[in-house]
């Protein structure tokens, strides 16, 4: 078991978001122990379709109970919304202590559910940091197959059919059963493309061209992704947020395996000192600083930043009017050219703080104002160990 670096509360009502696979499920059992809870699986047919028909069930079969829970676990509560408007009384009047999990918020968004109006926290959960693996952890491993809890249970070629049957379950589970799009086919066809845009810039037009829909449908397709967890926007930055918006976003798919079998590349390896690998590097590191970034509280806004004449920082982390521009190199032996480079352009701006360069290479050294430094020791000095207050 790997103790995960997630705290929520044990006094509130809290919502546990988490792409499936993610863990969640184990999570509650195995890292959140409660001496006397309710659990309801909505994943079982029989047990959403009794709760569909009369959310109002819930309540009186709360009320009933002669010995009254002390958590009440809705395992994705998404199948059900309305079951939200029954968990808000019961908070309310009762004090009653609920844990909601879910792998989709798009059937919230658009149901009567409003997260409870901030009477249930939100937490989320990811796929494993490198931290939460500890001495398993291989970078080799991550960037192939990714860091999802099970992958760490099977061996290689057991890994590629878990990877490949996540996929298809997705299409079966996710959009087929929730009808989240009118024909299936155009989004079978997104999908690839999905994978091999994942952590570049997006030109909605141009997809939408080479799977015969228009932009509007593949904006909603990569709303899709976004609401069921799957991957997040990175946006351009930009001091003006109205500004900021008029620029193209970055899209990340939220793990490297599942990136890999979306575009079909999983019989591939991810050979050092290649374009692919250093493209696999940089989703990695961003992926591991959107989770350490949520774990540890600090909450700074992730955006990317380019200029007209092609510099571009992989990252900037942003709070306070403060922006921290991050590049990200794969390679193990900085080139000191390409970092005086940094230095040169760093001159010429104003309000950003000096760069740091996160890498392979095992020494950290410090170049003009630019702070070189081994790409964990880097995530220490910015999240410290992942965990924030509780």
């Amino acid at each position: 078991m790997f103790h995960r670096l997630l705290s929520p509360s044990r006094t509130q009502s809290f919502f546990l978001f988490g792409a499936r696979g993610t863990g969640k499920s184990t999570f509650i059992r195995e890292q959140f122990p409660m001496e006397n809870p309710w659990v309801l699986d909505l994943l079982d047919p029989e047990v959403e379709d009794y709760y569909a028909r009369e959310p109002k069930r819930l309540e009186l079969e709360f009320l009933q109970r002669k010995k009254k829970p002390d958590w009440v676990v809705i395992d994705e509560v998404q199948k059900v919304p309305r079951l939200l408007n029954v968990v808000h009384r019961l908070i309310e009047l009762k004090r009653a202590k609920f844990v909601l999990t879910g792998s989709s918020a798009r059937k919230l968004k658009r149901g009567a559910a409003n997260l409870l109006a901030g009477r249930a926290f939100v937490q989320n959960l990811f796929p494993l940091t490198h931290g939460e693996l500890g001495e398993k952890f291989s970078l080799a491993d991550a960037l192939h197959y990714g860091t999802l809890p099970k992958i760490h249970e099977l061996n290689s070629s057991d890994r590629v059919e878990y990877l490949h049957s996540y996929v298809l379950t997705y299409l079966a589970e996710e959009v087929r059963a929730e009808q989240l799009v009118r024909r299936l086919d155009p989004f079978r066809a997104f999908l690839p493309i999905l994978g091999q845009m994942s952590g570049k810039v997006l030109n909605f037009s141009k997809i939408a061209r080479e799977i015969g829909v228009d932009t509007k449908t593949v904006q909603t397709y990569f709303q899709i992704i976004e609401d069921t967890l799957l991957g997040f926007y990175l946006p351009a930055f930009h001091e003006s947020i109205r500004k900021s918006q008029k620029l193209s976003p970055k899209f990340y798919v939220f793990d490297c395996g599942v990136k890999k079998a979306l575009e079909g590349s999983l019989d591939q390896i991810v050979s050092p000192r290649t374009s692919v690998y250093g493209e696999q590097f940089e989703s990695f590191l961003i992926q591991e600083i959107v989770r350490l970034n949520f774990y540890s509280k600090k909450f700074f806004q992730l955006s990317y930043f380019g200029t007209s004449n092609d510099f571009e920082f992989d990252l900037v982390l942003s709070k306070g009017g403060k922006h921290q521009p991050i590049e990200i190199k794969s390679s193990t032996s900085l080139d000191s050219t390409k970092v005086e480079r940094i230095n040169h352009w760093y001159k010429t701006t104003k309000n950003l703080l000096p760069p740091i360069v996160l890498s392979c290479d095992p020494h950290a050294q410090k170049v003009g104002v630019v702070k070189c430094l081994p790409w964990e020791i880097g995530l220490k000095q910015l999240f410290g160990d992942g965990r924030g207050t509780s």
